[in-house]
């Protein structure tokens, strides 16, 4: 007898299979919010990308517009499968599941053993033609959405430690690893802060989640500790005047960046820490923000990062079964995670990573993926909306936790 992980609807009495298809062909209409917040991040990003790197634009390109036209081009790239992400029936990516993770595990595996584009000190690109893709960004895609079907189909067994919790953390611990031998710091700490959300999300035991946090910053001390570009890049954190000159000169400058900015910033394109901040354009264009911006100018780029985490959480707490809800659940906290991570790092809160800003730091890999991952939170909503449309005159009904039944016990319960 085939066991299929379902979601029972209490107050019902039904059950909606985990690829389960919505009727209908479309399902119901995005969330406009979410939608709006994306493509409004897509355009802010374009705007602050042009003001951050017209400078090193004219001084490397002769052409002051260089980064623009490019940005530009992803943007409408990102828009265009944000789109075609949107229209297309998450329940698909449960059956392809395991071909993704594979596919970017190759990937990962390429740029470490040598096929891997240098650029800052690491082989994290591979060229493609004109094209450089970025695998590590992939990564964090592909694992959610591979949690997401595993703790959907594992159900309750999640809260066992062999089969709930010992191979996620073997999957993101093998994909950590290739992050870090390219290296990649920065998104090995995303993926497994990933993992350990949704574990917790899908109701994993904390005291494995509390073990697996200590090892893991054990693991991550030694592994700045015993690096020696690393440790120093920790210690210039530590003491940022000792080497504002040098290892923290970046850090340093962008710091200066947001306290030159004040209340309501110097205005769009004034800035003048574009002259000293190198690659503001990237994963420190949160700084030119503070500054042309001001606080306020941040703090509205941080509401709507949070309006957009909202949102996804909102959209998996309306999800139509367990897949949709673990998928939203970490997608929502894949955009929140990097956004605090780049702004920590951009105020000098935390040390030096290579993380950029979603959907507004310049580069074409960071804002496809992330959108693609935005296309597949509105289609998570979209169908969201149509469950809940389908019975308008419902009363409100008690959700259970996801459990693997037998088909005829789901009959048995129906009747």
């Amino acid at each position: 007898m085939n066991l299929r992980n379902v979601r029972t609807t209490v107050g019902l009495q039904l059950a909606a299979p985990l690829d389960a298809r919505p009727a209908g062909p479309a399902a119901g209409p995005v969330d406009p919010v979410l939608a709006a917040i994306v493509i409004a991040l897509v355009g802010f990003g374009v705007v602050m990308v042009y003001s951050a790197s017209a400078v090193q634009a004219t001084v490397q390109y002769h052409d002051p517009q260089f980064f623009l036209k490019r940005q530009t081009v992803y943007a409408v790239l990102a828009l265009a499968a944000m789109w075609g992400a949107s229209r297309i029936d998450y329940h698909r990516l449960y059956r392809l599941t395991y071909p993704v993770l594979a596919v970017v595990g190759v990937l990962l595996v390429l740029c470490v053993i040598g096929f891997g584009h240098s650029g800052g000190g690491a082989a994290r690109w591979l060229a493609i033609g004109p094209i450089h893709v970025q695998p590590a960004e992939m990564a964090k895609l592909a694992l959610v959405i591979w949690l997401g079907y595993s703790l959907a189909k594992k159900a309750e067994r999640v809260k066992t430690f062999t089969v709930g919790f010992l191979p996620h953390l073997i999957v993101a611990g093998v994909f950590m690893m290739l992050c870090l031998k390219q290296p990649d710091f920065g998104s090995a700490v995303v993926l497994l802060l990933l993992t350990f959300t949704m574990l917790f999300v899908a109701g994993a035991k904390v005291g494995y989640i509390l073990g697996a946090s200590i090892l893991g910053s054990a693991f991550g001390a030694a592994a700045i500790r015993f690096r020696e570009y690393r440790y120093e890049r920790f210690l210039a954190w530590l003491h940022m005047d000792e080497h504002r000159q040098d290892l923290a000169y970046q850090p340093f400058q962008s710091v200066m960046s947001f306290g030159s900015g004040g209340a309501t910033g110097l205005g769009l394109g004034r800035g003048l820490q574009t002259l000293y901040l190198p690659e503001a354009h990237t994963d420190f264009v949160a700084a030119i923000v503070g500054e042309e911006l001001g606080f306020l100018g941040v703090a509205a780029l941080c509401g709507a990062y949070l309006l957009l985490v909202a949102r996804g959480v909102r959209a998996a707490l309306r999800a139509p079964d367990d897949f949709g809800a673990f998928l939203a659940f970490g997608l929502s906290t894949m955009f929140g995670v990097q956004a605090l991570v780049n702004l920590a790092v951009a105020l000098a809160v935390l040390p030096t990573k290579g993380l950029t800003l979603p959907f507004v730091s310049f580069g074409g890999s960071s804002i496809v993926v992330n959108a693609v991952a935005a296309g597949i939170l509105l289609n998570i909503s979209r169908q969201s909306a149509d469950v809940a449309g389908e019975s308008p005159q419902a009363p409100p009904v008690t959700v259970a936790v996801a459990q693997p039944l037998a088909a005829d016990s789901v009959a048995e319960g129906a009747s």
